[in-house]
């Protein structure tokens, strides 16, 4: 009979492992920096799911294709108040903000 070894690890202890634990300034800088990611990832999503390409999202919004591709691409930091005139102007949804512990 053999033995089955489980050599997984959660993504939680990944993090633990190779930034520290939460509350640690590298982890909290990783976390930081993931946030930051996300609004593009939506974006991206978003777009897609409407198959819509940047450039009809952008004409939509009175923006360029350029532009939506930095946002996706986490290449320029975008103004609260831009995503969510992208959002409610190209997709017509409503973005909500939360804060979190």
């Amino acid at each position: 009979m053999k033995k089955i070894i489980n050599n997984l690890t959660s993504f939680s202890e990944h993090l633990d492992a190779q930034y520290g634990a939460r509350g640690t300034e590298a982890r909290e800088k990783y976390e930081e920096e993931f946030e930051s990611f996300k609004p593009g990832v939506m974006l991206q999503e978003l777009r897609r799911e409407h198959g819509m390409t940047q450039e009809q999202l952008a004409s939509k919004c009175g923006t360029t294709k350029t532009y939506i591709s930095r946002i996706e691409n986490n290449a320029s930091d975008i103004r609260l108040s831009t995503l969510m005139r992208i959002i409610r102007k190209g997709f017509g949804r409503r973005l909500n903000v939360s804060v979190e512990n």
